[in-house]
Formats: structure tokens, C-alpha cells, sequence
């Protein structure tokens, strides 16, 4: 289960057209913009990549206001820790699980996941807030991701583990969020 503190949060390439072209974008994107928000609240490490941004664009502007104490990555590799600025990244904010979310499940996703479980983390998909820009390649992603040994979650559950108990004085504010 995921546990506040020992969880960062890494948002893959949600950027662009592509974002409002994959399958169900508008749920991808408020699930991601649940999850940033959820980080926000537990204070995990936010970290964002950005696939070629010049040819690209940069992650989506209704996101970018979320982004209080987030390290960006700008990257070519579709697998996030061949870029050795990612993995600097990844181990200064001294995190062994990794909730991850973001496009395209198939390519960046996928292949950074892979990357995260050769590393050793406990890599968790929030499995509504990723997508490609076919259902099928989506859910191919998914079926590899969790035979590789990723934990296929949603973002509520996800959200929920890190919260853990209602009492907690967040909860209003959590209740919220997920909402």
C-alpha cells in the first residue's frame, strides 16, 4: 500500500494536443489533476516530465497552477530514467514508491515503469489517470505493466492509501479533492 511518506507522485508527459487527443482525455485529466492535488495535500514529490517540449508543447495549462513544489524533467527518452537528469531527480527526493500517472500508457508510461521496477522502486499505475490514444494500446500497457510486477491501482484507491484515516485533519480538505 501506499503511505505518504514514503510516496512520490511522477506525471509523464500529460502535455499538448496529445493530451486532449487519448482516449477518455477529459477523465485522464482530471484524475492527474486529482492525484496532483492529493500530492499536494500529503506534501509528496511531484515530479513532471515533459517529452520534447519544443515539438510537443508543455504540459497542459490547466495543470501548471497545481505545481507549487514540482521538479521538472524535460526528456527524449521515452523511458523516463534513460534521461540521467530523471533519475538525479528521483533519488534526491528519496522515495521507494512511485505512484505514477500520465500519457501515453503504451510508450512513456510503460517503458518508464519498466525503468522505475529495474531501479527497485514499488512502482504503483493509477490505471484512470493514464491513456493512449487508443483504448487498446492502453490497456495492452496495463496487462504488461502488471505482469512486470507494477501495482495497478485507480486514483482513488491510491488516494485513499495515502489518506488513511478519516480522522485525520486533512480529511475536508481531501473529501474535496476526491469528490
Amino acid at each position: 500500500m501506499l503511505d505518504a511518506q514514503q510516496t512520490a507522485l511522477v506525471v509523464i508527459d500529460v502535455q499538448g494536443k496529445l493530451a486532449r487527443t487519448v482516449s477518455d482525455s477529459q477523465k485522464v485529466v482530471s484524475n492527474v489533476e486529482k492525484l496532483i492535488r492529493g500530492a499536494n495535500l500529503f506534501e509528496l514529490p511531484v515530479i513532471v516530465t515533459e517529452q520534447h517540449p519544443v515539438g510537443l508543447g508543455p504540459t497542459i495549462e490547466a495543470l501548471q497552477p497545481l505545481f507549487t513544489n514540482v521538479s521538472m524533467v524535460e526528456k527524449m527518452t521515452f523511458n523516463a530514467c534513460m534521461t540521467p537528469y530523471f533519475v538525479q531527480v528521483m533519488e534526491q527526493a528519496g522515495r521507494r514508491k512511485i505512484l505514477i500517472c500520465g500519457l501515453e500508457a503504451h510508450i512513456c508510461v510503460h517503458q518508464t515503469v519498466y525503468g522505475l521496477l529495474g531501479r527497485g522502486f514499488q512502482v504503483h499505475v493509477a490505471s484512470d489517470a493514464i491513456s493512449s490514444r487508443t483504448a487498446w494500446n492502453r490497456n495492452m500497457a496495463i496487462e504488461r505493466m502488471r505482469a512486470r510486477g507494477a501495482v495497478i491501482s485507480t486514483t482513488e484507491m491510491a488516494l485513499f492509501e495515502l489518506m488513511q484515516d478519516a480522522n485525520d485533519d486533512r480529511f475536508r480538505e481531501f473529501a474535496r479533492i476526491v469528490k
